[in-house]
């Protein structure tokens, strides 16, 4: 099966010719295997397709179109409304943005103990320094002022986590530079519950390239140089 190690992208699929030879095409939106409700993702048309499979599908057949270049995957879940985010709103994310990303590695370090693997020996020894901080804050819904006078106290047990998140996203390619693609996998997942992430996101990119590079998005979560 020539098609068996040929990478195709989202949205096609590999078939081999009359000699053998494997080609990507599109993938038929109709032939997507049927979803579960809690699959369905919403595009950036506003439109809610049955899985990633139906909307990549799409993406591929209305290639070299304005609408094909515009359609992206915007979150994750049927479409819905997402309201405005505020200035002071988009102001104060980065607070609770920061906070939740040192819990989850927290999280991984604690699976860790049990069962080695999730972390490199090099992530557990940066966690490590967290985890065993007494003064640390432990995961909650915190005010917005315990945030931040935490933040200014354990500055330290920040940067860590801000810094992994990125390298975590930079993988396709490795380049200290994110593309929308790239976001996309935190972006999608979040926006039903941080309607801020994507004008956060969008002012972390200062000289509108499109491509938030590592420095910009330090910036972004209040990291100093």
């Amino acid at each position: 099966d020539t098609c068996r190690n040929f990478h195709c992208k989202r949205g096609k699929v590999c078939h081999a010719d009359k000699q053998g030879k494997p080609h990507c095409l599109c993938q038929d939106p109709a032939a997507c295997p049927p979803t579960k409700d809690y699959e369905h993702v919403c595009g950036t048309d506003n439109k809610t397709y049955d899985g990633t499979c139906q909307l990549f599908g799409t993406k591929c057949q209305l290639e070299g179109t304005k609408m094909g270049r515009q359609l992206h995957l915007d979150y994750m879940g049927s479409c819905k409304y997402i309201p405005p985010c505020t200035d002071y709103e988009v102001d104060q994310f980065p607070l609770r943005m920061r906070d939740w990303l040192k819990n989850i590695l927290i999280q991984y370090y604690e699976r860790d103990l049990n069962t080695s693997g999730i972390l490199t020996e090099k992530q557990r020894n940066k966690v490590k320094k967290i985890y065993q901080n007494d003064k640390r804050l432990v995961a909650g819904d915190h005010p917005v002022e315990l945030l931040l006078h935490d933040f200014e106290k354990n500055y330290h047990m920040y940067v860590y986590p801000v810094h992994w998140q990125f390298h975590q996203l930079d993988q396709h390619p490795v380049d200290r530079l994110l593309t929308h693609s790239e976001l996309a996998p935190l972006r999608a997942s979040l926006v039903p519950m941080e309607h801020c992430i994507t004008r956060f996101f969008q002012e972390c990119d200062a000289d509108r390239d499109k491509l938030i590079a590592l420095q910009e998005w330090c910036h972004c979560f209040g990291i100093k140089e």
